[in-house]
């Protein structure tokens, strides 16, 4: 099939218009998203209430309009803001189990990934026009409905019905040197783990004990190590520190200010999107079928693994793409990592319900060749390897673009090889080192980052949206793409706020308290942004008061508040989301998609 109406250029959305308004929260990350895909943006009107709306028109994929609110699935009166989102989602629950306390996140993490995925709507329905399928021009996404997206693993193991493998309880990194620098640790296997705290002199029933909860914080958000462990670190300097973990072959990284990184952002976006030189012919098959579903017909090969690529996969595939999983001989470890549903991870379902997989020992020769037939005969070719490894087998972009010309091929990386001396891409590890950790609460609290995967998810959300851009812009140009997006991208677009703050004088840290939840007779209440200053001052009467007494108490007086949600397994019976959630055939946990179409 050829391609109508082929056009040059190097961005997806050249000659077209964007109208965008509503509230900076909603609409900010957008704007630069839609205007580095080449969209011309103008400057919309400073609106505090109402949901944000993106009209596009122009040249290529014709009109399509989308609509981003606080709450899609959530009563309106329960989600007004980042706050009452973040609260009855179960979002402070898992940010805050390190502490073992719900705890709001001072970043607006809800609000940015709905962004996101409304450019990911608006990019899906264009890209359906584009291919003569779905004729979509409506897309509504919402912060309620990202949120519930971004918790879907820690919502999908709390509703199996076998139990976690390690304790749910308070405790975690970062550590402390004797000289008081604060650090993360990472170690992906048992070996260097031991080796470090050998190194240092830990208690080796410390060492044993400590491994579980520090492999498992990944998907538990939380790590009640032996506090013999701090206690080691805390005595030894941070010279030492650095020696341990690099004879030991484990990693450690300072916490940085958040400012340490931002001369080096300037206006760059979160991705790459660089088309091949030659054009390409699509085959008939490029046309979508059906109708309701975007990305249907095309076929997506994921090498991925954790959480990045496996997720930004798992999105395409909502939106109609048959995604390949390719698995190791054995299949993927952690298919059984528990808890599970059916003798299935119930955390891996979450990223990886519906997809095909194919085991592949890419390792050898006839893998690798395997591979190679496999992308010839796909659309988008995904992957997380650590760097450089993809040349090393054989299957970098280059290679697959030999037997694939209109490939779109994408690297989801750690640091998109930007910054020097930097530690190994994983999700603490960036954080730590781009001040995330320090954007991430308030100035009352220590700098620490998150134990929620906050950049891996957000990371996932990116890549989705980049390779949706390069669909799109290999259906107007004619040519395949190569993409890279990385959660350094992840980590700037959401300290990104926070930076602005500071460039225009104020502080880039949120003041003491905020988005703390209030606590009740029988559980926790958390305000509004704005109602907070007025809740915070009748904190005693609240304490005496019930939650649902202490909302109705401050509705009254015109305050917004909501009831925080502090157990994961009751949210599928909670009133305020009745409905939203549905059970997969192995009797996994659903969350609603993130987007609906018109």
């Amino acid at each position: 099939m050829g391609h109508p109406a082929v056009i040059c250029t190097t961005r997806p959305l050249e000659g077209v218009h964007l109208e965008v308004s509503g509230p900076p929260a909603l609409t900010a990350p957008a704007l630069g998203h839609l205007r580095a895909f080449g969209a011309t943006v103008p400057e919309p009107p400073r609106t505090s209430g109402g949901p944000a709306r993106f009209a596009a028109a122009g040249s290529g994929p014709g009109e399509v309009t989308a609509h981003t609110a606080w709450a899609d699935v959530l009563p309106g009166a329960h989600a007004v803001d980042e706050a009452t989102v973040q609260a009855a989602t179960g979002m402070m629950h898992v940010h805050g189990r390190r502490d073992g306390l719900p705890r709001g996140l001072a970043v607006d993490y809800a609000a940015t990934c709905a962004s996101v995925l409304t450019v990911q709507g608006l990019l899906a329905a264009m890209l359906g026009r584009a291919r003569g399928g779905t004729r979509s021009t409506q897309v509504t996404a919402s912060a309620d409905r990202a949120a519930l997206l971004t918790l879907s693993q820690y919502l999908a193991a709390a509703n199996a019905p076998e139990a976690e493998a390690v304790e749910l309880s308070p405790g975690g990194p970062p550590f402390t040197a004797a000289c008081g620098t604060r650090f993360e640790l990472e170690a992906l296997d048992p070996a260097p783990w031991a080796r470090f705290w050998r190194e240092l002199g830990a208690p080796e029933e410390a060492i044993r004990a400590g491994w579980p909860p520090f492999q498992f914080r990944y998907a538990t958000a939380c790590a009640p190590l032996p506090e013999e462990l701090h206690r080691t670190t805390r005595g030894v300097s941070w010279a030492r520190i650095r020696q341990a973990a690099s004879a030991a072959g484990a990693e450690v990284c300072p916490l940085h200010p958040l400012t340490d990184t931002a001369a080096d952002r300037g206006s760059r976006a979160p991705w790459t999107l660089n088309p091949r030189e030659g054009t390409w012919d699509a085959p008939a098959t490029g046309t979508a079928p059906d109708p309701a579903l975007p990305l249907a017909g095309l076929t997506v090969l994921e090498a991925g693994r954790r959480i990045q690529a496996p997720l930004a996969a798992h999105l395409l595939g909502l939106l109609g793409a048959d995604v390949v999983r390719i698995e190791p001989p054995g299949g993927d470890p952690l298919r059984g990592m528990p808890p599970c549903c059916s003798d299935v991870s119930a955390r891996w379902l979450a990223l990886n319900r519906g997809k095909r997989a194919v085991r592949i020992d890419i390792k050898s020769r006839a893998g690798q060749a395997e591979l190679r037939e496999l992308a010839a005969g796909a659309d988008v070719f995904l992957h997380n390897w650590a760097p450089g490894k993809a040349e090393q087998l054989g299957l970098g972009p280059d290679h697959l673009a030999a037997v694939n010309a209109g490939l779109v091929y994408v690297y989801t990386s750690g640091w998109a090889g930007r910054l020097a001396d930097v530690p190994m891409g994983t999700d603490f590890m960036v954080q730590a080192r781009t001040g995330v950790g320090e954007a991430a609460r308030p100035v009352d609290e220590a700098p620490a980052p998150s134990l929620m995967t906050l950049l891996d998810v957000l990371g996932g959300l990116l890549g989705a949206e980049a390779v949706l851009g390069g669909l799109l812009l290999r259906a107007r140009t004619g040519r395949g793409v190569h993409v890279e997006s990385s959660l350094l991208g992840a980590a700037e677009t959401l300290t990104a706020p926070a930076l602005h703050r500071a460039a225009s004088g104020g502080g880039a840290r949120r003041p003491a308290a905020f988005r703390r939840p209030s606590p009740t007779a029988d559980g926790w209440i958390a305000p509004s942004d704005d109602s907070a200053a007025a809740v915070c001052g009748r904190s005693a009467e609240l304490r005496q008061l019930t939650s649902q007494q202490a909302l109705d108490a401050l509705r009254a007086d015109g305050l917004s508040a909501t009831a925080v949600t502090t157990d994961l397994g009751a949210l599928p019976h909670d009133p305020r989301l009745a409905g939203a959630f549905t059970r997969d055939p192995l009797g996994s946990l659903v969350v609603p998609s993130p987007w609906r179409f018109a």
